[in-house]
């Protein structure tokens, strides 16, 4: 098996998620930073964690990697190193026999009503509940007999006491942890199956991962993967734990509810550089505020700059960075989005005079059909700003294209009939567009057809403007 050794500056990180729901905002971010710490000479690991055959589903893994691939993680993943934990447990009962020739696990027969009671017995001590290790004494060669009987069992590693175990958290600085207060806990279930803090630090290790990057809900793993890891000789990683990401109303975002998934987003028209500039600040410090590609992020995160604190999702943040990313695209982008609905000669004008008003890509094509369609709403605003406008002033409108004036001159032509300021702008802007918001008006009179600007107006003159 080959190995890579990465030194600080070329790490081997990794992705591991398990794939019982739909990717979501905290997930992402676990894995962007992994890849970000990799960036620009290390490795990123993907590997599916998908031992738990009651939740996970091909079709959440499928939605993952799309999900990756769309954020654009897909070129940085060795497709022939990914790991699937359902197709290791060879690898793993290998290394559980390892702890047995060593005495380092034991077989536990304590039942689930015996250990409840004893948990519930030290809590009401005011102690931590863990495992007395009543089975830690059996005699071996009887346990193993009542093994080879078919008695269930569960294994159990040795925890060895008196210790403190240290290590160094990446993220959080200096931990320290007393084997005392661990107690000896449970590596192999009693259907043979390898617990998942068992397999995920064998696989770290076996597939040469020297820095871990996760989420601080496994900072209680960490001291016992550790211990296991040490037990067979095998490199112990770095590991930085991160603060979760919480919901606006202050809940952990979840792969079961849903929420923040960015199946959602790519809906809803998010392009992939705004979310990963997003999350790429998101209770972290990068040390620009440009809008970067991956490459580039991955040049100035510092994972020493990973705040301890939980963050927060701020959808108003979220669309900050789509609004830069939507400017910052080029004109080439988005000609596919207005082909149909959009005259070919007009397609690049149309999408730099748009592209200023456009958050997400479908509103070029809303803007297309107010542009060039048949009929265009009128919001409240708008037919405020009609009835203000007056019929005085469709009629001058009017009158003028009907002469064969140009439709870019309607404004000076409109002032010097005693049409000035906002009720100029807003009357012309809301009779050709249905609102007050939007592209330039010089730039919409330039490109909506003659005959299409002369109806608008012609219909707001004549036609009371709640019909219109």
């Amino acid at each position: 098996m080959t190995r890579y050794h990465g030194g600080m500056n070329a790490p081997t990180t990794r992705f591991a998620p398990s794939p019982s729901g739909l990717l979501h905002l905290g997930n992402a971010r676990t894995a962007l930073f992994s890849l970000l710490a990799a960036l620009p000479d290390g490795r990123f690991l993907l590997r599916i964690e998908d031992s738990d055959r009651a939740r996970v589903s091909p079709v959440f893994e499928q939605a993952l990697r799309a999900d990756l691939a769309w954020l654009g993680f897909a070129a940085h993943i060795d497709e022939a190193a990914i790991w699937r934990q359902s197709e290791r447990g060879a690898v793993y009962d290998d290394f559980h026999q390892q702890l047995m020739r060593g005495n380092l696990v034991y077989p536990c027969f304590c039942s689930e009503s015996e250990l409840a009671a004893e948990r519930a017995s030290l809590r009401a001590r005011g102690l931590p509940p863990r495992y007395s290790g009543r089975c830690a004494a059996l005699d071996p060669a009887a346990a193993l007999a009542r093994v080879a009987a078919g008695e269930a069992a569960v294994w159990r590693f040795r925890v060895p006491p008196g210790q403190e175990l240290t290590f160094h958290d990446v993220v959080r600085g200096p931990q320290h942890v007393a084997t005392n207060l661990l107690g000896d806990f449970v590596v192999r279930r009693a259907h043979g199956e390898a617990m998942f803090f068992f397999a995920n630090a064998l696989d770290d290790a076996l597939s040469g991962v020297t820095l871990v990057l996760r989420g601080e809900d496994h900072l209680a793993n960490t001291s016992r993967q550790i211990l296991i890891l040490r037990a067979l000789g095998l490199p112990v990683p770095e590991y930085g734990h991160l603060p979760l990401v919480l919901s606006a109303d202050g809940v952990p975002l979840s792969k079961r509810d849903g929420a923040g998934s960015l199946a959602a987003l790519r809906e809803e028209g998010f392009l992939p550089l705004a979310v990963i500039n997003y999350l790429a600040r998101l209770g972290a410090v990068v040390g620009s505020e440009r809008l970067l590609p991956l490459t580039e992020l991955g040049q100035a995160f510092d994972r020493r700059r990973i705040g301890h604190a939980p963050a927060r999702y701020d959808r108003e943040q979220l669309l900050h960075w789509q609004r830069v990313a939507m400017a910052a695209a080029p004109v080439s982008e988005w000609l596919p989005w207005v082909a149909g609905c959009v005259p070919e000669a007009d397609q690049s004008r149309f999408v730099e005079a748009v592209r200023p008003n456009a958050l997400f890509p479908e509103d070029f094509r809303r803007w297309a059909g107010i542009v060039y369609g048949e009929r265009r709403t009128l919001d409240e605003d708008a037919r405020a700003a009609i009835v203000a406008a007056g019929a005085d002033f469709f009629r001058v409108a009017v009158a003028h294209l009907d002469a064969g004036g140009a439709p870019g001159d309607l404004p000076a032509v409109l002032k010097a009939a005693g049409h000035g300021g906002r009720r100029l702008f807003h009357g012309l802007r809301a009779a050709l567009t249905g609102r007050l918001a939007g592209p330039e008006l010089k730039d919409i009179l330039a490109l909506m057809p003659r005959a299409l600007v002369a109806r608008r107006l012609l219909e707001c003159g004549s036609t009371d403007a709640q019909d219109l």
